[in-house]
């Protein structure tokens, strides 16, 4: 007997899709086959496309789309919106040391250094009340030994954040994590500091770590980012992530690289399924940059890092490529950047000198052409 059974009550039955086919979907809400997803770039084998990658972008600054490519697709935001639910503790953890700080914001490896950062937010008497789920650290070396805690899950900084916040506002730990909390609402009216006090989610669901997580197009992903950059001074949250970037993701993650590269001037956030947010801080933008990549299949970071180098290095920033595919190419769709820096685009290759075409034969006679 499943959900659709047939005598089944209906509140069971909402409980489940009604259609493995994905029919009856609410109106207003697209899915992924409604939206016209452009490639944004692809790997090739010797000239042959094997892999392409679609996704969306959107470059936006001083209130208006500066680009849009691939549609205005509608996602959730995930932890790449950490540093905006984060303003909402900005007074009450300013006294706190650069690490907590820092880790508040982070979707983290899991590291030794990550999680003595986090638990330091938190008296040990209190590290029940963090209701993250079991995991095992995102990345490490060598096996898997360790058992799954709340802890090692990469939202744990920013739970111990919320708790402390929570108290010093006088706010109950009970049910942090659910929409009915006070934070929530501090949470939507951070976000309509940069979208205007009329915007409201078509859609709030419960994220990974179990926190809600609203729905934006990515355009207004991307002005959200752009509020980031226009409002770095007035709080602690930009100085935090660019001071300690290797806390933010962790070693070889995107988001902590490119804080690195680019020196104290973009702000970068990884986020599931398939996000990058940058706000960039230059001279063109004078309100900010703000630039959303959307992954149309979800998370993929060496996807996101060859498109993040593209959009970086026409506004004059150096990030090193990811490390090399194996016997492929990638190569850039021009739309990932507005059209009068293509020809900066053009001069940004995607392999390095010491990544030769391993994937040709030297000589075979048999396939030369005429």
């Amino acid at each position: 007997m499943s959900a659709n059974t047939p005598g089944v009550p209906a509140s069971a039955r909402d409980q489940y899709p009604h259609s493995p086919l994905g029919e009856g979907t609410d109106d207003g809400v697209p899915t992924g086959r409604d939206v016209e997803w452009e490639p944004l770039l692809d790997y090739r084998r010797h000239g042959v496309s094997e892999t392409t990658i679609h996704g969306a972008v959107a470059w936006a600054s001083g209130g208006k789309v500066v680009h849009s490519f691939g549609g205005n697709v509608l996602c959730y935001g995930r932890s790449m919106m950490k540093p905006v639910m984060m303003k909402v503790f900005t007074d009450e953890l300013k006294d706190c040391t650069w690490d907590q700080k820092a880790i508040s914001v982070a979707s983290h490896n899991g590291a030794p250094e990550h999680l003595a950062a986090a638990q330091s937010l938190l008296p040990e008497a209190e590290w029940g009340l963090m209701q993250t789920p079991l995991d095992v650290p995102l990345v490490q070396f060598g096996r898997q030994v360790r058992r799954p805690r709340r802890w090692y899950h990469c939202c744990s900084g920013e739970h111990a954040g919320i708790l402390k916040g929570c108290r010093g506002k006088g706010w109950s730990r009970v049910g942090y994590m659910m929409p009915s909390h006070p934070f929530f609402d501090a949470y939507l009216a951070e976000i309509r500091r940069t979208l205007g006090e009329d915007w409201r989610p078509l859609r709030v669901a419960r994220d990974g770590c179990g926190l809600p997580t609203v729905s934006n197009t990515v355009t207004e992903l991307a002005h959200i980012m752009a509020g980031l950059a226009e409002q770095r001074d007035e709080d602690w949250i930009w100085e935090a992530m660019t001071r300690e970037p290797d806390l933010i993701g962790g070693f070889n993650r995107l988001d902590s690289t490119i804080l690195k590269a680019c020196e104290g001037k973009v702000l970068a956030k990884e986020g599931a399924d398939g996000l990058l947010g940058l706000a960039i801080v230059h001279p063109d933008y004078p309100d900010g940059l703000g630039v959303c990549i959307k992954i149309a299949h979800g998370w993929n970071a060496q996807a996101s890092w060859y498109i993040a180098r593209a959009v970086l290095g026409v506004l004059g920033f150096e990030l090193r490529n990811p490390y090399p595919l194996h016997r492929q190419k990638a190569f850039l769709v021009p739309g990932v950047v507005p059209p009068d820096r293509l020809e900066l685009l053009e001069q940004i290759p995607t392999w390095d000198s010491w990544d030769p075409n391993t994937e040709i034969y030297d000589h075979d006679p048999r396939w030369e052409g005429p």
